[in-house]
């Protein structure tokens, strides 16, 4: 279904909640200053359906953005649960796939992480019992205590079938603090013996080892024989980073590295200025807030995390409309510009604006992540729908996992993987919107609660 027809299709809708009242309708023009056709109007369907038509002859197909959510959140789950290494006698038992079908054989920590959480999420939703789960956690807590790591901290790809360092990859501070997630949250649902063995976990994680201590910042990642390298200099997706840290009762980093890191403010046009990443990349704005309810939090400076990722992805959405015309697959109803796959391989580097100091630390090629709306769907959530109800039109885009990894209209490409951590960030996300799911399973957790209050991050209410 080409574009010109969806836009179409969702014209037909507008037009029809008129009189039938299903649609309110709200039309906002993005950029003033500058002179655009009509179509570069902003319109926000705050909706509960789409009706899609694949032919003229057809009936109708009514879609609703429950099944939708849905479809994505059972597909997400599945990744998850079935490519996994479920040999118990293995070492590795338990362990998550990078992506698939691509990378066979190789699993990695910020896919466990997430995994580990949206197993819960599984039994909320009853697509695998509590005892499932139990075991599989219990098992898979085992692999990671017996693992290599240093200093606590975790290689972030591995050999699924042994747990060894795979492809010469580094220590990385942010991947183990996405495990550190997934651990702590396990442990807090479960209690018990699965408790025990993920505070031991997180409690042998040393976190001012990776700390400089030159600028009072963390590094990156670590290579044996190499030493560190890179560092959390700017903002991105390391909120977490120094929660964790700040909440360790063995390891404990206070406050400094967390009020250390560059706070640039940018913004999109006429937009709000917000604290944005290096890249743009919208992922940044999400990760972190998969665990931790920023909502009702602000911290010494004054600084709520959720209002920036709100803020940020209201211009990732405008950038969207302000480039329709432009693109074949970015506009209103496709847009959350980050990291992916796209048709030369994966790229880091997809963003949008704002992005460096001078907005050209992004690229932008049309290639669109069904994740990065997804995991948005707490700051915009009928812009977010919209997109859903969108990608959910192109039979291309769905496979046994939910939707792939990206597509790209112009270059009429559409990927064939699936990445664990956009599964993680779209599963999380989709859950904290029906109805808090992670945040009541790991908001509780002391080392969570104790992060926040070294931090100064403290609630408003």
């Amino acid at each position: 279904m080409n574009k010109k027809l969806l836009h179409i299709l969702f014209l037909i809708l507008i037009l029809s909640a008129c009189t039938s009242g299903v649609v309110d309708q709200e039309t906002e023009i993005i950029a003033p200053e500058t002179q655009m056709e009509s179509t570069d109007l902003a319109i926000t369907v705050e909706t509960e359906t789409v009706i899609i038509t694949e032919a003229p002859t057809a009936a109708p197909t009514v879609i609703n953005i429950e099944e939708v959510i849905e479809y994505e959140m059972k597909g997400a789950f599945d990744f998850f649960w079935e490519q996994a290494n479920t040999d118990p006698a293995s070492k590795g038992y338990g362990l998550i796939r990078d992506r698939y079908p691509g990378s066979q054989g190789i699993a990695s920590i910020a896919s466990l992480g997430f995994g580990l959480t949206a197993y819960l999420v599984g039994i909320e939703k009853d697509y695998v019992t509590y005892d499932e789960v139990y075991e599989r956690v219990n098992g898979t807590l085992d692999t990671l205590s017996a693992m290599d790591r240093q200093e606590g901290f975790y290689y972030h790809w591995v050999n699924m079938k042994d747990g060894e360092r795979a492809w010469n990859s580094e220590v990385s501070s942010i991947d183990t603090a996405i495990l550190m997630m997934g651990v702590l949250s396990v442990g807090e649902y479960f209690g018990g013996e699965i408790q025990s063995k993920a505070e031991s976990i997180y409690d042998q994680v040393n976190w001012p080892w990776f700390l400089d201590e030159s600028n009072d910042m963390f590094y990156m990642a670590y290579r044996p024989g190499e030493g560190f390298s890179g560092h959390w200099d700017f903002y991105a997706e390391q909120l977490m980073l120094y929660v964790l840290a700040a909440g360790s009762e063995y390891y404990p980093v206070d406050e400094t590295p967390y009020y250390t890191f560059t706070r640039h403010y940018g913004r999109f046009h006429d937009g709000d200025k917000f604290i944005h990443s290096w890249f743009g990349s919208i992922f940044t704005y999400q990760f972190s807030h998969a665990w931790i309810d920023f909502r009702d939090y602000a911290d010494e400076k004054g600084v709520n995390w959720f209002e920036n990722s709100v803020d940020a992805s209201l211009a990732h959405y405008n950038f969207a409309v302000f480039m329709d015309d432009k693109f074949e697959t970015l506009g209103p109803n496709a847009w959350g510009l980050t990291a992916c796959d796209g048709p030369e391989g994966y790229n880091g580097f997809y963003g949008a604006p704002p992005s460096g100091y001078d907005n050209n630390a992004h690229v932008v090629d049309d290639t669109i992540p069904p994740s990065g709306a997804i995991g948005s769907i707490l700051f915009l959530p009928d812009q977010a729908s919209q997109a859903m109800l969108n990608y959910y039109s192109y039979q291309q885009l769905k496979g046994e996992y939910g939707f792939t990894d990206a597509y790209n209209l112009s270059e009429d490409w559409f990927a064939a993987d699936v990445i664990g951590i956009s599964k993680g960030v779209s599963i999380l996300m989709l859950a904290n919107f029906e109805n808090n799911t992670v945040y009541k399973i790991i908001m509780p957790n002391e080392h969570i609660q104790k992060g926040l209050e070294r931090l100064f991050i403290t609630n408003e209410k």
